[in-house]
């Protein structure tokens, strides 16, 4: 039985055992392998080969994973394709062939490897010499497939047994002229987010769930270098002076890389997709997000000129949200988005996007987001929408709802709208203004329409389970009003949220200037 070793770092070793051996693995030097870290015990996990699999029991104080599972001293037969996480260490049970089907393997000897061919290509196609957007050029990729299709011919004695060279010359194809092993995730309409732990660890959220993939970077310079290709058309950079950056593709996807030496692992990368079709409330009806009345409410909201703060966890769907309702604003009004990498995109033709800008190498010429939302004020806005409010920018945002900017929207990280009334002070504390807490809340009570929560449920779904008028005042603090909620009710046995959607009886305030306005007409109230 071969058990392919991964640590913390992204290298990997092979051991060999008989698989009618049980093997102990842990701390101790008397162990049969011997895994030197504190997260280990001394004897941690006994591992059995079987058959069809594999056995492992747990004997630590600690615990041994298995995928999300934790297994405290109690024994669990694996499938081959499952892996143990001890400490920082991963396990993977490798057959002694070909490995598990279409997963090149990760291994020291084939990431020289990888290096190697990449070295031999940039020599001999002269990449080193070309403008970065040269190697964009359509004409580079039949030449760059080439070329690397001939050295790995050169080079077949020296792959794995069962190495796909196809599948090897593509991913290194992808790495010298693209986004590397991101690009197939990139294509894959099923994958929300793709999430890089380290160039030999990454994981996506595919339908909702987060999964683990078996593509990898070939090491750390693969991954920067993508990263560079993210960054260095937008003007950003980064470096080891400034190791973290925010930025956008060309589709729109947010994207987020962390390197060393603030990620210890080697580069980090997030990107959240961008829909590449456009989502209508409609939409959000038919996924399960909201039921008709809800979306009914909040469309003649956004058309009766009410603002609106969109609350929930990251990862939530508020940006999403916020782009759908902005579906509903008028095509003759004047809209500035505010953004620190611009996601939202609108319908209308009237818009200004704004985006901020991080410090130059000197740390001079940073434009924040409230230097824009104090800027959008003189551009004669109708409505101002901010990407998010995380900062001092919420006491602007605020005075911009409450002085003739009707209709404003944004988002902000909270998990229900009690929580973000409490997160918009702290926000509008963050100005540096020396304002008394009463005051404050005046200013959420009198500027602030609705709060809707939109949530991650367990199950991966996305749901607005709760919408609430901001009603006032009363005894110092400001009072809610709950107009619809989502109610959940269970599990199924599929792992799906059951629950259902209902109308609390509270009326809106607006009510009658809705019937005013025309958008509810008869007994039709929401």
């Amino acid at each position: 039985m071969h058990l392919l070793v991964t640590d913390a770092h992204g290298q990997s070793r092979t051991h060999e055992f008989a698989s009618s051996v049980a093997i102990v693995i842990g701390r101790d030097p008397a162990c049969d392998l011997v895994l030197e870290d504190l997260d280990v015990s001394r004897q941690h996990v006994v591992v059995e080969g079987r058959d069809r699999g594999w056995r492992v029991e747990d004997r630590s104080s600690n615990g041994t994973f298995v995928g999300d599972r934790l297994l405290r001293h109690e024994s669990l037969d694996l499938a081959v394709s499952d892996e143990v996480r001890i400490g920082p260490y991963r396990i993977r049970r490798k057959d002694d062939e070909a490995g598990t089907p279409g997963v090149m393997p990760v291994d020291a000897a084939l990431t020289s490897l990888r290096r190697e061919i990449h070295r031999q290509l940039i020599d001999s196609l002269q990449l080193a010499r070309l403008e970065r957007n040269q190697l964009n050029d359509a004409q580079m990729r039949p030449q760059v497939m080439e070329g690397l299709t001939r050295l790995v011919e050169e080079m077949r004695s020296r792959l794995p047994a069962g190495a796909d060279r196809t599948r090897l010359v593509q991913e290194l194809a992808d790495e010298v002229l693209g986004l590397g092993p991101l690009e197939s995730l990139l294509a894959d309409d099923k994958v929300s987010e793709i999430m890089v732990v380290n160039p030999q660890l990454i994981y996506c959220e595919r339908s909702g769930k987060i999964e683990r993939t078996s593509l990898h970077f070939t090491d750390d310079d693969s991954a920067r270098a993508a990263i560079e290709r993210i960054v260095t058309p937008l003007g950003r950079r980064i470096d080891e002076s400034t190791p973290f950056v925010d930025a956008r593709l060309k589709d729109g996807s947010r994207v987020n890389a962390v390197i060393r030496p603030l990620a210890l692992q080697g580069a980090c990368i997030t990107i959240r997709k961008f829909s590449k079709n456009r989502i209508s409330l409609d939409d959000l009806v038919g996924f399960a997000s909201m039921d008709q009345a809800m979306a009914r409410f909040l469309r003649r909201s956004v058309q009766s000129r009410r603002n609106i703060v969109i609350s929930g966890g990251t990862g939530s769907g508020k940006t999403t949200l916020l782009n759908v309702l902005s579906q509903s604003i008028a095509s003759d009004e004047r809209i500035v988005t505010i953004e620190d990498a611009a996601e939202l995109q609108l319908a209308q033709e009237h818009v200004v996007s704004l985006e901020t800008r991080p410090p130059n190498m000197e740390g001079r010429g940073e434009i924040t987001i409230r230097d824009l939302v104090k800027n959008a004020l003189r551009m004669r806005p109708d409505r101002i929408l901010v990407g998010e409010c995380r900062g001092g920018e919420a006491i602007d945002m605020l005075q911009a709802m409450n002085t003739g900017h009707d209709g404003s929207m944004t988002t902000t990280h909270a998990n229900s709208p009690a929580e973000a009334i409490r997160r918009l002070e702290t926000l509008v504390l963050m100005s540096g203004l020396d304002l008394p807490g009463r005051a404050i809340r005046e200013q959420i009570a009198g500027s602030v329409d609705l709060i809707v929560q939109q949530t991650r449920l367990s199950d991966g779904s996305r749901k607005v389970t709760s919408i609430a008028e901001v009603v006032g005042i009363e005894d110092g603090e400001v009072q809610l009003q709950e107009i619809f909620c989502y109610r959940r009710t269970g599990t199924g046995r599929d792992g799906k949220a059951e629950g259902h959607y209902q109308a609390t009886g509270y009326l809106p305030s607006y009510l009658e200037e809705l019937i005013r306005l025309g958008l509810i007409t008869g007994d039709d109230y929401l």
